[in-house]
C-alpha cells in the first residue's frame, strides 16, 4: 500500500491504538501519532492530513460516549467549537506558510507550568463548580478557548485536548469528567476543521485511514469507558502522562531533530 510494508501497517496502527486510548482520556494523542505517521517516510503534509483525519474519526466515539453519560455542557463546548472550527480551518490554510517550531517553543515553556499546577493542586478538578462562573466569563473563555486551540491543532497538533481539558476544568470550573467531555466534542470539531481542508486538497490516503482509524477508534472507545467508570482520579493521573508525553515531543522537535 502505496510503499508501505506490512510491518509498518501493524506498527501504524498499534500506535493509533494507544493515542486514541491516551486521548480519550487526558489528550496528547498526537505526541504519539503524528511521530508515527512521519517514521512511515510520509510527506510531511501527507503525514498531517492522514494523523488528523484518523484522529477525527476516532475522537467522534469518544466524544459520543461522553454525551451518551450526560458528561458534555453543549452549550459552552459548541461556542467552543464553532471558533475551533474557524481557528484550525485557518491554521490549516496557512501551514505550509508557517514554522511550526514557533508555537512548539512556546508551548514547551507553558507546559512544565501545567505539569506543576497539576502536581500540586490536589483538589484540581474534583468538583463541578461551573455554576458559580459569571455568563460573560463563559462567553470569552469559550470563544478564546476555540480560536486559540483551534489554531494550534491545525498547525502544531498534539497537546490540543490536554490544554483544552485544563482550561474547561481550572478556568470554567468544570470537574474532570466533564472537562474531558468537553474537550473531546472541541477537539472533533478543531479537528474537522484541519480535515476539510486536507481532503479539499486530496492528501489523504484513504486506504491507510481505513486502517488507522479503526485501530484509533477501539482506543477511544476503551480509554473513555474507562475514563467515565473510573473517574477524576484516573484522569488525574493520565493527564500527568500526558503532559510528561507532549514535553518530551516538544522538547526533541525544538532541540534535538
Amino acid at each position: 500500500m502505496f510503499g508501505i510494508s506490512i510491518f509498518q501497517i501493524i506498527f501504524i496502527c498499534i500506535a493509533m491504538f494507544l493515542a486514541g486510548f491516551i486521548d480519550s482520556i487526558a489528550g496528547g494523542g498526537g505526541c504519539i501519532s503524528l511521530p508515527a505517521y512521519l517514521l512511515l517516510g510520509l510527506p510531511t503534509q501527507t503525514a498531517f492530513a492522514c494523523n488528523k483525519t484518523s484522529a477525527c474519526i476516532g475522537t467522534s466515539v469518544a466524544t459520543f460516549k461522553y454525551i451518551k453519560a450526560k458528561s458534555i455542557n453543549i452549550k459552552v463546548t459548541l461556542i467552543s467549537a464553532i471558533c475551533g472550527i474557524i481557528g484550525s480551518n485557518l491554521a490549516a490554510r496557512l501551514i505550509l506558510n508557517m514554522d511550526p517550531q514557533l508555537f512548539q517553543k512556546i508551548i514547551i515553556c507553558v507546559t512544565p507550568f501545567a505539569a506543576l499546577f497539576l502536581l500540586l493542586k490536589k483538589d484540581f478538578g474534583s468538583e463541578d463548580n461551573f455554576a458559580s462562573i459569571p455568563a460573560s466569563k463563559v462567553w470569552w473563555v469559550s470563544i478564546l478557548t476555540g480560536l486559540i486551540l483551534g489554531f494550534y491543532d491545525g498547525t502544531v497538533g498534539p497537546g490540543t485536548g490536554t490544554f483544552a481539558i485544563m482550561i474547561f476544568a481550572s478556568v470554567l470550573k468544570f470537574d474532570l469528567k466533564t472537562a474531558g467531555g468537553n474537550a473531546k466534542l472541541l477537539n472533533f470539531c478543531t479537528g474537522l476543521g484541519s480535515v476539510i481542508q486536507y481532503i479539499a486538497a486530496g492528501v489523504v490516503i484513504w486506504p491507510l485511514v481505513a486502517l488507522t482509524a479503526t485501530a484509533n477508534i477501539a482506543g477511544n472507545y476503551i480509554g473513555s469507558s474507562l475514563a467515565l467508570k473510573k473517574g477524576v482520579s484516573f484522569i488525574r493521573i493520565m493527564m500527568a502522562v500526558a503532559v510528561v508525553i507532549l514535553l518530551a515531543k516538544l522538547g526533541y522537535d525544538v532541540f534535538i531533530a
